[in-house]
C-alpha cells in the first residue's frame, strides 16, 4: 500500500523590543554576565550557530536586496535542530551540517543537549529582561507518531504538541496564529496564511525579547526629523535619539566601520555597526566568528556622542526557497525522511515561514518621567568625546552573553519601512 503524503509545515515568529526606560533600582549587569561565566556547555553550540547566522544573513541579503533584514538566528537553528530529531540519512546531515556542526567531532546527542541547556538558560526568569523562547508541534489527529520523537522534542526542546484538524485549514490557521500572537505578545501576527489541506504538521518556535538600556536616552533629547541617507542620493526622515555617554568602541580599519556596543539590562549587548561610504558589501562579506571576536577584544569604553534612530522595522522570510541553498535540501522535497516522526506516512516540508519585528525606541511618558531627574551633559561641560551618527545603513547584532548566542540580526537599511 502506497504511503500517504502529508507536508510539515515550519513556522518561526518572533518578536524583539529594545526599549529605551529609566534605569530601576535593580542593580546593574556586572561580574556575573562576563565572559568568564559563559557556559562551557554552550560554547560548541555558539560558534555553529554564528557561522550559520552569518550565511543565513548574506542569503537572505542576496534574496532581500536593498531592503531591511531582519531575522533571529537562534530562533532558526533550535527549530531546524529540534526538526532533525524527527530526521533520518542524508536529510538528518544535511540539517545538522547546514547549521555549522561538524558531525565527525560533535556527536548528535551533543548538539541537542546543548540546545536543551542553551534553551533553558535563555528562558531563566529575569526582573531586567523578557526574554521567552520556545516551540510548538501542531499535529493532524490522524498521524500516528513516534514516540520517541515526542518525548525527546518535550525533553530537549520544552515543545508543546497540540493535535489539530487541518482538514479545517481555516481552523487550524486560526489557532495557529493565535497561539503566536500570545506568545509574542500580540506584535507577531499572521504568520500563516493559506494552509494547504495536506499539512500533517506545523513546527513553530518563538522568540519575545523586551529588553531596557544601561544608559537610557532621554525622550526630550530626540529630534522629530533627522535625515538618514537611503542608497545614494535618496533622503528620508527619522526621529533621531541622541545622547552623550560612556560607551565601549571601536574603530575597525581592515573594513573601514565603527562599532559601538550598548548594553542590556540582564546581560544582553546589542553591537551596532556602521560601515564607510561604499563598504557595506565588503563589511557583509567579511562577517565572521572570528571578526565578531575581534570587535569584542579591541572595544573600549569612551566617551561617545550617538545618534541612533527610533525605528521600527519587521521582515517576513520564506525559508523553503533559501534554505535549500545553504544545503538542506531534501527535508523540502521528495528525498525527505523524517521516518523518525511517522513510519506510516511521508512526510516533506512544505512551508518555512519566519516573520520578525524589531522596534527601537523610547517607553513613552515613563520614560519621560522617570528620566527627568537625570542630568543632561550640555555641550560646554561634556569631556572630549568622538560623535557617531547613524544616519545610514547600519548592522545592528542582539548576543545574549552569558551564553555567548546570537538572538537576532539584522541590517536598518531604511528605517521608516516598517
Amino acid at each position: 500500500m502506497a504511503s500517504s503524503f502529508y507536508r510539515v509545515l515550519f513556522v518561526v515568529g518572533l518578536w524583539a523590543s529594545t526599549r529605551c526606560a529609566p534605569p530601576s533600582n535593580a542593580p546593574s549587569r556586572g561580574s556575573s554576565h562576563s565572559s568568564s561565566t559563559k557556559s562551557t556547555c554552550t560554547s560548541p553550540l555558539s560558534s555553529s550557530n554564528t557561522y550559520f547566522a552569518f550565511r543565513l544573513y548574506r542569503r537572505l541579503v542576496l534574496e532581500t536586496p536593498s531592503q531591511n533584514v531582519f531575522f533571529s538566528p537562534v530562533s532558526v537553528s533550535a527549530s531546524l535542530a529540534m526538526l532533525s530529531l524527527g530526521a533520518h540519512s542524508a536529510t538528518k546531515t544535511q540539517i545538522l551540517q547546514g547549521l555549522g556542526f561538524n558531525l565527525t567531532h560533535v556527536p548528535e546527542s551533543a548538539i541537542h543537549q546543548g540546545f536543551q541547556h542553551l534553551l533553558h538558560l535563555l528562558n531563566v526568569p529575569s526582573k531586567d529582561l523578557g526574554l521567552k523562547l520556545g516551540s510548538v508541534l501542531f499535529i493532524k489527529k490522524e498521524l500516528q507518531l513516534q514516540a520517541d520523537f515526542l518525548d525527546n522534542a518535550k525533553r530537549l526542546y520544552s515543545s508543546e504538541v497540540f493535535s489539530t484538524d487541518f482538514s479545517n485549514t481555516s481552523g487550524a490557521q486560526e489557532r495557529i496564529n493565535s497561539y503566536v500572537k500570545k506568545e509574542t505578545n500580540g506584535k507577531v501576527v499572521d504568520i500563516i496564511q493559506g494552509l494547504d489541506p495536506l499539512t500533517a504538521m506545523v513546527l513553530v518556535n518563538h522568540i519575545f525579547f523586551k529588553a531596557r538600556w544601561e544608559q537610557p536616552f532621554n525622550a526630550a533629547e530626540t529630534s522629530k526629523s533627522f535625515p538618514f541617507l537611503v542608497g545614494k542620493r535618496t533622503t528620508v526622515h527619522v526621529p533621531m535619539m541622541h545622547q552623550t555617554e560612556q560607551f565601549a568602541f571601536a574603530v575597525d580599519p581592515e573594513l573601514n566601520c565603527s562599532v559601538l556596543q550598548m548594553d542590556y539590562r540582564g546581560g544582553i549587548v546589542a553591537f551596532f555597526v556602521l560601515p564607510g561610504k561604499g563598504k557595506m558589501r565588503q563589511l557583509e562579506q567579511a562577517l565572521s566568528a572570528r571578526m565578531l571576536r575581534k570587535w569584542r577584544h579591541s572595544l573600549q569604553k569612551r566617551w561617545i556622542e550617538v545618534f541612533i534612530p527610533k525605528f521600527s522595522i519587521s521582515a517576513s522570510y520564506d525559508l523553503e526557497t533559501i534554505l535549500p541553498k545553504l544545503g538542506i535540501r531534501n527535508a523540502f522535497d521528495q528525498n525527505a525522511d523524517f521516518s523518525g516522526i511517522t513510519k506510516r506516512d511521508f512526510l516533506q516540508v512544505s512551508k518555512a515561514t519566519h516573520k520578525a519585528v524589531l522596534d527601537v525606541g523610547e517607553e513613552g511618558t515613563e520614560a519621560v518621567a522617570a528620566t527627568a531627574t537625570k542630568l543632561i551633559v550640555r555641550s560646554k561641560d561634556s569631556p572630549p568625546h568622538a560623535t557617531v551618527y547613524f544616519n545610514k545603513p547600519f548592522l545592528m547584532l542582539i548576543i545574549n552573553e552569558a551564553t555567548d548566542s546570537m538572538l537576532f540580526l539584522g541590517k536598518v537599511e531604511n528605517p521608516t519601512k516598517s
